[in-house]
């Protein structure tokens, strides 16, 4: 039987009354029990929680623009897997579209079938807004991925990475390896400048920068394509003789900047990634690549959309807070990848 018949009167009313926290979603949903007693290391306190124990099935509505670079591939890829590890969640994936009105029918679909959650990582958070709404005041809880809808009333919980914050991350590492020389010339390969994200990542690197009194000397804007990388970096370093760092947004399209580079035969700067790709990965670990560090932006958010999902309908929360119920927001951190950990995050690293 369905969990969402005990649901549907209390969505609406819950999504707008939970507290914010930003919290990170996979840190905070382990549930395996405590010790017995004389076992364990110390004998402190620890939480009690049967979070993963099957339940009422939960028929979980998933939409997400279509797979067409590899962190938006591992994104629904992860989705599936974390549904896999529940017996009581049925997954229904619709195809991956990034044509608007086909993302607002796919959620009328769901609606209309009565899921029991929706989690949607929209193509565009403001376009999608109205149908998901819709949603919630059918009773139907929607857990927002990544791109935000306009209005609070769209969803129950939004899980995020963090845009700012990687540019914060990327120019901190700048600072760090070139505060020491004001006269630094330092270059910006973005994303597509319309998207709120890309403006974020933007403002962050900005300000990491003027921390340390540096700016941002010469900036061209991609499409996070590899063929849009590989274009805008060689616009990039014919317009400028002397770089001596690149940030680079997106990993996907990194994969062509680093073509650019290898065709105009330079390799004076160091370039710092965005996503955290294998491929960027690599290019560290080999120690002899003008790729020195990369910035993480989880492509696990859908999967945390969907342990959310589940204990939303489940009426339960997340297993390490003492609050009653999921909350509002979570926010994924931007770690920066290097030499130095590398090891560490390789393994959960998507390709482009």
């Amino acid at each position: 039987m369905s969990a969402r018949t005990t649901l549907r009167r209390r969505v609406a009313t819950a999504a707008v009354m939970a507290a914010s926290a930003a919290l990170l979603a996979t840190a905070c949903t382990s549930n395996t029990p405590p010790p017995s007693d004389g076992e364990g290391d110390g004998g402190g306190n620890q939480a009690v929680s049967d979070n993963d124990a099957p339940g009422d099935t939960v028929v979980i509505g998933f939409s997400a623009p279509a797979a067409d670079h590899g962190w938006m591939g591992a994104i629904t890829a992860s989705a599936r897997a974390e549904a896999d590890k529940y017996d009581d969640v049925e997954l229904r994936v619709a195809e991956g579209t990034n044509d608007v009105s086909v993302q607002i029918s796919q959620i009328e679909g769901f609606i209309n079938d009565g899921v029991d959650a929706i989690v949607l990582l929209p193509f565009d958070g403001a376009a999608l807004t109205e149908v998901a709404t819709e949603a919630m005041e059918a009773g139907i809880p929607v857990i927002n991925v990544d791109r935000e809808f306009s209005s609070p009333f769209a969803a129950r919980a939004t899980v995020l990475g963090d845009n700012y914050g990687m540019g914060v991350s990327a120019g901190t590492y700048v600072c760090e390896e070139l505060g020491d020389n004001p006269d630094a010339v330092v270059a910006e390969i973005a994303g597509i400048d319309s998207l709120p994200l890309t403006q974020d990542r933007s403002q962050g690197f900005a300000d990491a920068l003027d921390d340390c009194g540096l700016d941002v000397d010469r900036r061209v804007a991609a499409d996070f394509t590899v063929a849009g990388g590989e274009q805008a970096a060689a616009n990039l370093l014919q317009a400028a003789p002397e770089i001596d760092a690149i940030w680079n947004h997106d990993d996907d399209q990194g994969v062509g900047v680093l073509a650019a580079i290898e065709n105009a035969g330079r390799d004076e700067f160091f370039l710092v990634g965005g996503a955290g790709s294998a491929n960027m990965m690599e290019e560290i670990q080999s120690g002899d690549s003008v790729v020195r560090a990369t910035v993480i932006y989880p492509a696990t958010q859908a999967a945390d959309g969907i342990k959310l999902a589940r204990l939303v309908v489940h009426e339960k929360n997340m297993s390490d807070l003492a609050s009653s119920s999921v909350p509002r927001t979570v926010q994924l951190y931007a770690p920066v990848v290097t030499a130095d950990n590398v090891e560490e995050f390789l393994p959960s690293a998507f390709r482009s």
